[in-house]
């Protein structure tokens, strides 16, 4: 049994199918209606998954680029990899560029696709429960650039997003949990009613247990595509799923994406948002220390990592793609389930939040 979520926007409509066992169930070879198919993966996933999508188009002309995995990989020169890649193969607009892996995969597939003659059609396969919940929904690819994340990128939206629930079972129990980061997220900002389920079921996600996590990707996968739908190129609503990046982005990219994965920062970046808030008294206290429970019970980081100097992460904030001629927006909340865009927040606050 799987699960059916449409993202609405117009001709680029397309759905997020969620379900156990669809790398194998479905009709892999229809979604690549042209001749030519690049299949994009990291050396972590290809082992497990890369032969069974290869066999299902088998009647393709389909090269593919295995590349190391890490977020230190999402650079230039392995975008222009992927650049010389689509050339050997021959690839003209009707080729589909297909991202199986992590986000890491799906930002550089992605950005490959939107740019390889002015855009071309790409599917989103994710093999991580972050990117099944966030990165593979709602279009947006990238690279970074040593001064930033994702500071090189466009808008292309897939052609589909094939979420099979069953390469959960081989993820590292690490990158589960850095998942469920982004999964507690929708709850946070616009859903306390999910954050209460999260609450409730926290056992049954770590355990794997198939029902619990179908239902924890759906819902969160739910209301992305309605963000999307409402706000695709991220004017308004949108920049409120950014809740903790940034301050996570600034922590990554400090540790030179050498240190904590994206989900932890973004857990952690969520905490000192909840934090912030409560400092400036637009938020209850109690609020910020129920998130910290339940980052807790997740087993995420709910404290800074040593050696990171306050003004050295705000200098990396003011980076931030939210940021307005020099002026940091943060997203702040009011309380659990109702965030906002706050800007002018005393940079005093923001590094005293750090310590």
């Amino acid at each position: 049994m799987s699960q059916t979520i449409p993202v609405s926007l117009g001709s680029r409509s397309y759905v997020v199918e969620v379900g156990e066992g669809l790398l194998s169930s479905t009709d892999l070879s229809a979604l690549v209606p042209g001749r030519h198919a690049l299949i994009v993966t990291d050396e972590n996933v290809a082992p497990l998954y890369l032969a069974g999508v290869q066999a299902a188009l088998s009647g393709k002309t389909v090269q593919t680029v295995v590349l190391p995995a890490g977020e230190q990989e999402k650079t230039l020169e392995r975008f222009a990899q992927l650049m010389q890649a689509l050339a050997g193969l021959g690839a003209s607009r009707d080729v589909t560029v297909i991202a199986l892996g992590g986000g890491v995969i799906g930002d550089l597939a992605g950005f490959a696709a939107a740019c390889w003659m002015r855009g071309v059609r790409f599917v989103q396969m994710p093999t991580t429960l972050l990117a099944m919940v966030d990165s593979s929904v709602g279009g947006k690819t990238a690279v970074d650039l040593p001064g930033g994340k994702n500071l090189v990128g466009a808008f292309h939206q897939p052609a589909a997003v094939i979420a099979d629930i069953s390469t959960l079972s081989t993820l590292p129990e690490r990158e589960l949990r850095a998942g469920l980061a982004e999964v507690l997220k929708y709850g946070a900002i616009g859903d306390p009613g999910f954050f209460a389920w999260l609450e409730a079921h926290a056992d049954d996600l770590l355990a794997r247990e198939p029902f619990a996590l179908e239902t924890a990707i759906a819902i969160s996968c739910r209301h992305k595509a309605g963000v999307v739908a409402r706000d695709e190129t991220e004017q308004g609503e949108r920049m409120l799923l950014n809740f903790g990046h940034t301050f996570g982005h600034a922590i990554e990219t400090e540790q030179a994406y050498g240190g904590l994965l994206h989900g932890e920062a973004v857990a952690l970046g969520m905490l000192l948002a909840a934090r912030l808030s409560a400092q400036l008294g637009r938020a209850p206290m109690a609020d910020a220390q129920r998130l910290q429970a339940l980052l807790e019970r997740f087993g995420l980081p709910t404290t800074l990592p040593l050696g990171l100097s306050a003004k050295a992460l705000l200098e990396r904030m003011r980076l931030d793609k939210k940021a307005v001629s020099g002026r940091l927006r943060l997203i702040l909340w009011r309380e659990l389930g109702h965030a906002e865009v706050v800007a002018d927040i005393p940079e005093a606050a923001i590094e005293a939040v750090f310590s």
